[in-house]
């Protein structure tokens, strides 16, 4: 039985300290849809995805006015598009984009993820049209989103695919200009993803997934914030305790609402993500949970250690909340989604060297990085084949979603709107890795990966 003191608490969380579920997300397998017309396949992932999250959207709202949980983003992913449309005869995916777009918008979804491809170990004819077909489709669609997964610690890097993402990152941001190179925001290169995501831009169905299934994703970076304020000056293990206990505490209120929104839809139940993820709203911040931890600044010596600290404790709280934790769990960084960050950045605090050495021990990577529009293709694809060694050296998922502004430098301000926020671009190292990005081939597994 939950106690009287226990709905109050998570009362206090949901209207005093910005507790909320960030997003259900539907995930829909398009294998059943597979097609060699391309009309024909377009039509039926339509019809799928019309008919299986017609309810989705109200469901989330209904649960929401029930417990007073807000439910902040109502999303659907699906099978990556380079494996579901392979069979059609067709040198583009951008009418399937099209198609994924109007199923989104006629549901009611924030977005739709899964235009997506998984070339870690090198490209099928799909991967290749589907690489090939995310400038033009992420430029002309509102709610779609993309991602590539490139490395894994199973099979190494793939060094062409690197190269290729800097190439097709560039040209996102020009054909997206005109709204501040926007289309770079729907865009994420990983290593080692997961296949039950429920976050954009990187979710998708993965292969080993049922046919339909209902992910949920949860966050509270204000609860987390201030509940160490209760234990300031406190040592480590006390500090380690809270973050638990309070990681314990949110995960619980995601399982009732993920249990909740699988019963009314018919669909089953399959992970919660904890993930404290951050908004630009003051008090939705990471950077605040370490300053309280004792940083004058994100960035401040210490920092990594602060961060690995709060990771592996929300990840501990999480797991002994839920049976099903899963998709990424742990703190996101993203620069532009949080105001601390952002400060720090400003501040000259926080450079995208110390960045990377975060990302080592944070749940994600490089996300939401506004540089200069003009960096070199080149240097982009450096900056990602850095975060894949990180992720594919330490067996976990690390992405890069890196967004380089056309027509802006460092320091310029950049708008993005909404839970995307802004940010300054951020300045990038101008010395050349040209000569090692074009080597082409593959970086294999380290020794590690040999079990078996």
């Amino acid at each position: 039985m939950i106690s009287k003191v226990e709905v109050l608490e998570t009362n206090k969380m949901i209207q005093e300290e910005n507790l909320d579920v960030r997003t259900i997300t539907m995930g829909i397998s398009l294998m059943d849809c597979a097609d060699g017309n391309l009309d024909t396949f377009n039509k039926k992932i339509y019809d799928k995805i019309t008919s299986k999250a017609e309810k989705l959207v109200k469901t989330g709202e209904d649960i929401a006015k029930q417990y007073g949980v807000p439910i902040v983003n109502k999303r659907i992913s699906v099978t990556p598009i380079a494996i579901a449309a392979a069979g059609c005869d067709t040198d583009s995916y951008v009418a399937v984009a099209h198609a994924l777009d109007r199923a989104a918008k006629e549901v009611g979804v924030n977005f739709i993820g899964g235009f997506s491809a998984l070339v870690q170990k090198g490209c099928s004819n799909g991967d290749v049209v589907l690489l090939n077909s995310i400038a033009q489709a992420l430029s002309e669609t509102e709610r779609v989103c993309a991602s590539v997964n490139i490395a894994s610690t199973k099979a190494g890097i793939n060094m062409d695919a690197v190269r290729r993402m800097g190439e097709i990152i560039h040209e996102t941001a020009v054909l997206t200009k005109d709204r501040d190179s926007i289309g770079c925001a729907k865009l994420v290169v990983f290593c080692n993803a997961p296949e039950d995501n429920p976050f954009m831009a990187g979710a998708f169905h993965g292969v080993g997934e049922r046919d339909c299934v209902i992910n949920v994703g949860v966050s509270g970076p204000g609860v987390v914030k201030k509940a160490l304020e209760n234990v300031r000056g406190k040592d480590f293990e006390t500090l380690c305790e809270m973050v638990k206990k309070t990681a314990f505490k949110i995960t619980r209120v995601g399982q009732v609402v993920a249990q909740e929104a699988s019963r009314r839809l018919g669909v089953p139940f399959g992970i919660i993500d904890l993930s404290l993820a951050p908004t630009p709203a003051i008090g939705d911040s990471i950077a605040e949970i370490l300053q309280e931890m004792g940083l004058e600044y994100v960035g401040a010596p210490g920092t990594t250690a602060a961060l690995a600290l709060l990771n592996d404790n929300v990840k501990k709280g999480g797991v002994m909340a839920s049976s099903y934790v899963g998709g990424l769990s742990g703190a996101f960084i993203p620069i532009s989604e949080d105001h601390g960050m952002i400060a720090a950045v400003k501040a000259g605090a926080l450079t995208l060297e110390k960045l990377e050495a975060m990302t080592c021990v944070c749940s994600v990577g490089l996300d939401m990085v506004p540089i200069p529009g003009d960096t070199k293709k080149e240097t982009i694809s450096g900056i990602i084949a850095d975060e894949m060694a990180i992720g594919m050296i330490n067996g976990k998922t690390t992405a890069v979603r890196i967004i380089p502004v056309i027509g802006k430098s460092v320091g310029d301000m950049v708008e993005f709107g909404g839970l995307l926020g802004y940010a300054p671009i951020m300045r990038v190292n101008p010395f050349s890795c040209d000569a090692f990005i074009h080597r082409g081939g593959r970086i294999p597994a380290p020794i590690h990966s040999f079990k078996n």
